[in-house]
């Protein structure tokens, strides 16, 4: 059984002549323009935004809860109050809810500023504390 080279040179020369046309037709003038564009832009405060923003307003307890608490209440990690839980809550609430709130919004011991949701208002904070703690 002979082997011979020349059909892999061939099969070499045809990718490489096939690669090299691919990447010269990513070279149009307009192409190049569309890789080198700028990602985004910057406005000052008082000019229009290039994109209108709309304000969301402020997010529901449930919401909040869901997206940045369940992680740890859900289950009780690191000693966490488990959501719906009397036994959880009853010492934490018999403190009151200036204790709660300030807690929840500044950190206590394993539980993070805010629960890790740095762009929460304190409100929307107060809000996922009492759905977590309603109907105890």
């Amino acid at each position: 059984m002979e082997f011979s080279l020349r059909p892999l040179m061939i099969t070499a020369i045809a990718a490489t002549t096939l690669a090299s046309s691919a990447v010269a037709a990513d070279m149009s003038d307009e192409a190049i323009a569309e890789r080198i564009k700028p990602v985004g832009s910057v406005y000052l405060e008082g000019d229009a935004p290039a994109i209108p923003v709309a304000v969301a307003g402020p997010r529901s307890g449930d919401t909040v809860y869901s997206n940045f608490c369940a992680s740890c209440h859900g289950a009780g990690v690191l000693g966490a109050p488990k959501i719906g839980d009397a036994g959880d809550w009853s010492p934490r609430i018999a403190k009151g809810a200036d204790v709660l709130a300030d807690h929840a919004i500044n950190g206590f011991n394993a539980m993070p500023a805010k629960g890790a949701c740095m762009d929460c208002s304190d409100d929307e904070i107060v809000a996922a504390i009492n759905h977590m703690i309603e109907g105890l």
